[in-house]
């Protein structure tokens, strides 16, 4: 029997030699051989280009940077290559879309190229169907690039983060924050209004930096007080677990009274506050969303919107709905890569493929950049704003897929 016949007999069932393999390989051998064989032509391209395009990006974004650290800094060899190796994966979850690209890009130029194409087109393969273990494959890595992006690079950003602090003998980033604002709102009864209640903002949290456990430069506004308001400034604030409340150093209390249009004041040494732990919490959350799980940037966004701070909160949210789009790209760029490959007369070396993936992804990301901003900058919702691309990559491969067909 031929290839030719053999493979089109696999379109339908599978061999009865499947009866006589041990139990473990019965799942493989049931897939068609079509299948087996594009994706053993993709794999090969696949790992080559997670190999060069997480080189490149390596030795741009961290490389360079560590040995000036090095040469300039004093920074330990040991300690370079460590963060080396935590930066890692930050940077093998960037290749992953970028492979798969290129990936079927080649395989199927090449596939094309070899008349292998039209071999199975003669055969009454249609083109949907030799693309479909492309998209199997690109599904897959989508998973796994959500997966490493989830459960892996956020510890290994923030791990690598504090190495190098602290070789550099500087304090570990998540102890240090600056310009805390933390707004608590409560609700009271709407004098306006016969019956219900509104939201007022009931007090203001600012310190000027927090460093070692301690709030400095702190300042609070309290308008819980009809008609007064009551202003607490110190030197310092600590947390108090056994108070449940927080301890003020070395400060100054004044109450202003609206009535009468008279105010108070006295100096302390010691002043208990009731306030929750929102600016402790607000202080300590990581500034950057590449160093949080989504569990963790949905309570970061949920912290954020309860504080006030809604650009913040509306940044995280987008951020949030990025992580979910991101491993799509993987699909996307799995669709448009093998659309241009299937075609009848494309002819790519590896070169031109990885010119023509560097030009596609160049431009994915410039759109997702700029959607990106509208969603921070509130003209697109966080949804649209992480999703559009994706949506808008989707469609653009379809339609590319359907003119191959033709």
């Amino acid at each position: 029997m031929s290839h030719a016949q053999e493979m089109n007999r696999s379109l339908g069932r599978p061999s009865q030699t499947w009866q006589r393999l041990p139990l473990k390989l019965r799942g493989l051998h049931q897939v068609p051989l079509i299948d087996r064989w594009l994706i053993g032509e993709l794999v090969p391209p696949l790992l080559f280009g997670i190999a060069a395009f997480t080189a490149v990006s390596l030795s741009v974004g961290v490389v360079f940077e560590l040995v000036r650290r090095v040469t300039e800094s004093g920074l330990p060899l040991g300690a370079a290559l460590q963060v080396l190796g935590l930066r890692l994966p930050g940077f093998l979850v960037l290749s992953f879309p970028m492979a798969t690209l290129m990936a079927t890009l080649l395989a199927y130029s090449s596939l094309s190229s070899n008349s292998e194409l039209t071999a199975l087109r003669s055969l009454g393969v249609s083109t949907w169907r030799m693309v479909l273990p492309a998209l199997l494959v690109a599904v897959l890595i989508s998973l796994v690039t959500f997966l490493f992006n989830d459960l892996i690079v956020p510890r290994a950003n923030l791990q690598a983060n504090d190495s190098l602090n602290q070789a550099l003998g500087k304090a570990i980033t998540s102890e240090n924050g600056k310009n805390i604002i933390y707004s608590r709102f409560s609700r009271r009864p709407n004098a306006k209004a016969d019956s219900g209640s509104e939201n007022y903002l009931s007090q203001l949290f600012y310190a000027g930096q927090f460093k070692d456990g301690e709030m400095r430069e702190v300042t609070v506004l309290d308008f819980t007080r009809d008609n007064k308001t009551q202003i607490l400034s110190a030197d310092r604030a600590i947390w108090s677990p056994a108070e449940g409340m927080w301890e003020f150093r070395d400060g100054k209390v004044v109450l202003i009274d609206k009535t009468d249009a008279t105010t108070t004041s006295a100096r302390f040494s010691r002043y208990l506050y009731p306030l929750d732990q929102g600016p402790l919490k607000l202080a300590a959350l990581p500034k950057d969303a590449a160093t949080m799980s989504v569990s963790e940037a949905i309570s970061a966004e949920k912290l954020l919107r309860e504080a006030g701070d809604q650009k913040e909160a509306r940044r995280m949210r987008v951020r949030i709905q990025e992580k979910f789009a991101f491993p799509a790209i993987c699909l996307v760029f799995g669709l448009i890569g093998s659309s241009l490959g299937v075609r009848p007369d494309a002819r790519t070396s590896r070169s031109q493929g990885f010119g023509i993936s560097v030009l596609l992804i160049f431009s994915y990301y410039l759109m997702s950049f700029i959607f990106s901003s509208l969603g921070v900058k509130g003209t697109l919702s966080p949804f649209l704003a992480a999703w559009g691309p994706v949506l808008i990559g989707l469609v653009t491969g379809l339609l590319m897929l359907r003119q191959a067909s033709r």
